[in-house]
C-alpha cells in the first residue's frame, strides 16, 4: 500500500477536525454562566448519548469512547497507537495491586477502554497470573505486588509501575515505525520526567528516588535534570533552557499551573503541523491528542464552574487548541 495506505484514514479525520473546538468557542464555554451551561452546551454540540445528558463524567466519557471507535475504524494499524493506551493500562495495574493488598474495592477506578479491563486485571492480580500480561508488564507487576505486600509503601509502588509505564511507551514508539508516533512517545517521556523533577524539588526527593522514577529518554538527560532538582528550581529552568523544552522554563518562573498547562500545550505544538501531512498516521494521531486536550478542557471548565472559580482562574488552567 506504500504512502496511500492512510490516504482513506486522513480523509476521514479531516472531515470530522472541522468538529474540533476553536479557541472561539472555548471562550464562549467560558463566558457561560454555570456547569449546567457548560454541559449543555456541548451536549448540544452532539456530545455524549442521549441517555447521559445530565452526568458530566458520563458525557466526557462516551466522548473518549467515540474517538477511539473512529480511530480503530480508520486507522490500518491500531497497534502503533499503543503508546496512547498505554497509561490506562498501567493505571488499572497500580488500582488492581491496591484493591488486592488492602481487600477494599473502590468503584469507579479503572478503565474499560484499553485492552484489558479493571475486572481482568484485577483477576489476574488476584491470581497471580502474571503470564496472562503483556510481556512488557508481566514482572513489573508481581514485583509492584510484592513490594506493596511487604512494604506497605503505596508510592514506592506507584513510581515503579509508572516508570514501566513510560519505558513501554518509549519502547512502543521506536517500534512503531512512525517517526512522528516515536517522537510522540519521547516527548511523552520527557515531560513525565520533568513533571517529576519538578515535584522532587519542592518536596525534597533524593537523588536515588529521582532515579527510580524518571526513565530514560532522548530529550532530557536524566542525570542532568536530578543534578539541577537538586540545586534548586531556578536551575531546573536554567537546565530547560539548554533542551527542546525551553518553553517550561518560563512557565516553571511563572506558576504551577502555567507548568502544567504548558506541558500539555507543548504537546500539541508538537503535532499541529501534522494537520499538513497527508500520507501519514501524523493526522490520525493529531486528532487522538486534539481530542484529548479538548475533553480535557471541558472537564477543567466544568470543574471551574462547580466550584465557583472566576473566569481568569480558569482560562489559566485551560490548554490550546488544535484548530
Amino acid at each position: 500500500m506504500g504512502n496511500t495506505k492512510y490516504t482513506y484514514a486522513v480523509a476521514r479525520i479531516r472531515a470530522l477536525e472541522v468538529a474540533l473546538f476553536s479557541d472561539a468557542v472555548i471562550e464562549q464555554l467560558l463566558s457561560c454562566k454555570t456547569a449546567a451551561e457548560v454541559l449543555q452546551f456541548v451536549v448540544e454540540k452532539g456530545w455524549g448519548d442521549t441517555a447521559d445528558q445530565d452526568d458530566p463524567d458520563a458525557v466526557l466519557r462516551r466522548e473518549e469512547e467515540k474517538t477511539w471507535e473512529v480511530i480503530k475504524e480508520v486507522a490500518p494499524d491500531v497497534s502503533v497507537f499503543n503508546v496512547l493506551s498505554y497509561p490506562k493500562l498501567y493505571h488499572n495495574l497500580k488500582a488492581a495491586i491496591k484493591e488486592v493488598c488492602t481487600e477494599i474495592r473502590n468503584p469507579n477506578i479503572f478503565y474499560d477502554d484499553c485492552s484489558i479491563s479493571g475486572e481482568e486485571m484485577l483477576r489476574i492480580v488476584e491470581n497471580r497470573e502474571f503470564s496472562k500480561l503483556p510481556s512488557h508488564m508481566g514482572s513489573t507487576a508481581q514485583d509492584a505486588l510484592e513490594t506493596l505486600l511487604h512494604t506497605r509503601d503505596g508510592q514506592l509502588c506507584d513510581i515503579m509501575v509508572d516508570k514501566a509505564a513510560l519505558e513501554a511507551i518509549r519502547k512502543a514508539g521506536k517500534e512503531s515505525g512512525e517517526p512522528i508516533i516515536e517522537n510522540y512517545a519521547d516527548t511523552t517521556v520527557a515531560i513525565a520526567d520533568i513533571k517529576i523533577a519538578v515535584r522532587s524539588q519542592k518536596t525534597g526527593k533524593s537523588a536515588d528516588f529521582m532515579r527510580s522514577a524518571m526513565a530514560e529518554c532522548d530529550g532530557i538527560n536524566v542525570e542532568q535534570l536530578i543534578r539541577a532538582v537538586l540545586a534548586g528550581e531556578d536551575e531546573i529552568a536554567q537546565y530547560l533552557e539548554g533542551t527542546a523544552y525551553a518553553g517550561g522554563a518560563q512557565a516553571l518562573r511563572d506558576s504551577a499551573s502555567a507548568f502544567e498547562r504548558w506541558c500539555d500545550n507543548r504537546m500539541i505544538e508538537t503535532l499541529k503541523p501534522q494537520k499538513y501531512e497527508t500520507f501519514s498516521v501524523g493526522p490520525l494521531l493529531g486528532y487522538l491528542i486534539a481530542r484529548e486536550t479538548e475533553i480535557k478542557t471541558v472537564r477543567i471548565i466544568l470543574t471551574g464552574k462547580q466550584n465557583g472559580f472566576s473566569d481568569d482562574a480558569i482560562r489559566e488552567r485551560i490548554r490550546e487548541m488544535y484548530v
